[in-house]
């Protein structure tokens, strides 16, 4: 009999694909922009491709003389704060191909580069080993399985939904990691698989993303970018924001319903014993009940969320901030509860060994970023993909542009990263066709997005090994999903621009 093949684990796929990249550094010619940075001490210093660096003044009228349609106030106040990409000054450079000592080196360098958003996942790791340890989440998920009796399927519309709001306004991603371990179990309890959760976790904050309206890291900075104001456009992607999360809710409870009334026909049913390992049967049984402690460790603990949120959308908080609050958490659960300090120590560093392998994932996928950047070929297959779609008509060409932007984020998973690289050399592509350049941002954040729902290098595997589900089982769910979003994306795209 002839074994089966077993799908390659999160880390070995991306080991995988980081290794293709090595070799692409030798096959691909080097190429390079040349790039605008500003420093702090209030100057903008233009590097060569060549790799020289001269010093302009911090004024508008250097960036109109360099044809970057940008006002200086987004250098000044902080919203571009990565080098951006001169247009018409790409030119190819000596090659650095990357290699054996490289390649095993990038995932090295991309756990250190990614080190803020680790120990964001590993202090979320320790405060839910904390509370677990409280008895409180079982007691919570008792309680909210019995109130929504019968109507398990608004736990689905209202966590997707809400996701959906926070990426679509200020662009919620990585912090949704947070959330997997924690709904997951109500998922359960709810008699739902563990996709179901992932499906309502992820694909909510990616849609929300992907249809962005107020996003500061997509909408607002791509249109910098672009030179036109971000409410240009603003109604069309409420109204596509609406179609694709209402799509999405739809997508999610037909498949619900499926598990709930035939459980076999989960796409992970061969793994119910381990989820059941992970995160309890969701059956009712010697659990304590929910008295005023558990109660209290409960606020604390959605407070920490609350608090989280508000801080990355209206205080400027980032990674360091968010890792505070949720130690801060796990400290005062831990004084709430009685933990002695040996059984709290002990209780944090379990929760957090049980996400360290997220961690890995999210290290290594930012280490194949790396290797494109020393390799440069980044800069050369941006080059080729804004050359591509030259004496195109407005249909043809803004559904072209749409999947190279699908293609584009295989390389650039970021979408701040995306806008800033892209959009002062994309943008003017758009008035050789005579369509407006909301239009250039508009298929930016779709192809970006789109593509993000199964991106390696992004945060669905990182996602995934929460709740250890394999990335072919979540190909498998998707793919209909993709086909429908793509569709209703390109149809939305070629109205508008005619």
């Amino acid at each position: 009999m002839i074994k089966k093949i077993k799908f390659p684990s999160a880390q070995t796929l991306l080991i995988i694909i980081a290794a293709l990249v090595a070799i692409g550094t030798w096959l691909i010619p080097a190429g390079s922009y040349d790039t605008l940075f500003y420093s702090d001490s209030e100057e903008l210093f233009l590097r060569s491709s060549m790799g020289k660096t001269t010093t302009l003044p911090a004024t508008q009228e250097t960036l109109d003389a360099l044809d970057i349609k940008l006002s200086l106030d987004n250098f000044l106040g902080g919203a571009i704060n990565k080098p951006i990409s001169i247009p018409g000054t790409f030119n190819y450079v000596d090659p650095n191909p990357q290699g054996f000592s490289e390649f095993i080196q990038a995932p090295v360098k991309g756990i250190i580069g990614a080190s803020e958003i680790i120990f964001l996942v590993l202090f979320i790791g320790g405060l839910i080993g904390v509370i677990n340890v409280t008895g409180a989440f079982e007691s919570g998920i008792v309680s909210l399985t019995r109130i929504l009796k019968g109507k398990e399927y608004l736990l689905i519309i209202f966590t997707t939904f809400i996701i959906a709001l926070g990426g679509t306004t200020f662009g919620l991603g990585e912090e949704t990691l947070a959330f997997i371990p924690i709904l997951i179990p109500v998922f359960i309890a709810a008699k739902y698989d563990a996709l179901v959760g992932i499906a309502c976790i992820f694909l909510g904050s990616q849609v929300g993303v992907m249809c962005s309206t107020t996003n500061p890291f997509a909408t607002i900075i791509a249109s910098d970018a672009a030179g036109v104001n971000w409410t240009t456009g603003l109604n069309l992607r409420m109204v596509v924001f609406l179609i694709c999360i209402v799509t999405t809710i739809a997508f999610i409870l037909y498949y619900a319903r499926k598990v709930r009334l035939s459980p076999e026909k989960s796409l992970i049913y061969d793994q119910r014993q381990e989820m059941n390992n992970l995160f309890g049967t969701g059956e009712v049984k010697a659990i304590p009940k929910l008295n005023l402690n558990l109660r209290l460790i409960l606020f604390v603990f959605t407070l920490s969320f609350v608090v989280m949120i508000y801080g990355v959308s209206s205080l400027g908080w980032w990674f360091i901030e968010m890792s505070s609050v949720f130690l801060c958490a796990a400290i005062l659960i831990g004084l709430l509860s009685r933990m002695k300090e040996e059984k709290f120590i002990s209780s944090f560093c379990q929760g957090a060994g049980e996400l360290l392998g997220v961690a890995f994932i999210i290290g290594i996928a930012r280490g194949i970023s790396i290797l494109m950047a020393d390799g440069l070929i980044s800069d050369t297959i941006l080059y080729h993909a804004s050359t591509f779609t030259t004496g195109m008509n407005k249909g043809v060409f803004i559904n072209s542009l749409f999947a190279i932007y699908n293609g584009l984020s295989f390389f650039i998973p970021s979408t701040s990263g995306m806008a800033v690289l892209t959009m002062p050399i994309m943008s003017p592509l758009g008035d050789s066709v005579n369509i407006g350049r909301e239009m250039i941002v508009n298929a930016y954040m779709y192809g970006h997005g789109l593509f993000g729902i199964i991106n390696p290098t992004g945060l669905i595997l990182a996602s995934l090994g929460v709740v250890k589900i394999g990335y072919d089982r979540w190909l498998k769910f998707i793919w209909p999903l993709l086909v429908i979003f793509a569709v209703i994306l390109m149809l939305v795209l070629t109205v508008s621009v005619y």
